[in-house]
């Protein structure tokens, strides 16, 4: 598998995205689950790991800077979505008694307070995010999406990889 090119790194991380999305949009629009703020903080993480694929399939980049480069970016942004579904999950962890209360919904936060305070209040967590609303196989919906950031990892570890093989 080491010796796909970044294209094709690119393009299967780009599709596993895809995917990651189709799921998610289908279980807002079509079972209507409505996502809480950490689970559009983990679309933002697949939707940005999309974009650095996009770029970098596009770009075909031949030598090791750029192949490392959209490695590493790529490496980020699942890394922060997994930093934010670990959060999410955790707070599913807690206790009832433990968990936060409600606070106002992201739409009203973003149109009153400045984005960095926004990212703050959601990080910390609310009681919507410690809801669970639907379990498959015995696994929550941020337990899944953990899986498939760690799936998703592999795309861009391949094109680290690409990287730094031999030429």
């Amino acid at each position: 598998m080491a010796r796909l090119s970044v294209r094709q790194w690119s393009l299967a991380g780009l599709a596993f995205c895809v995917l990651m999305m189709v799921v998610a949009l289908g279980l807002e629009h079509i079972v209507g689950l409505e996502p809480c703020p950490l689970c559009i903080f983990q679309r933002v993480a697949v939707i940005s790991a999309g974009v650095v694929f996009a770029l970098a399939a596009i770009h075909n980049p031949a030598g090791r800077l750029g192949a490392a480069l959209y490695g590493v970016l790529g490496l980020a942004a699942v890394g922060g979505g997994i930093g934010v579904v670990s959060r999410h999950l955790w707070l599913q962890s807690l206790p009832a008694d433990e968990v936060p209360s409600c606070g106002p919904g992201l739409d009203y936060m973003l149109d009153i307070l400045p984005l960095q305070e926004v990212v703050n209040m959601v990080l910390s967590g609310s009681g919507e995010c410690a809801e669970i609303d639907f379990l498959f196989l015995g696994i929550t919906l941020p337990g899944w999406t953990l899986v498939g950031f760690i799936v998703l990892a592999l795309a861009p570890l391949g094109m680290l990889l690409s990287a730094f093989r031999e030429r």
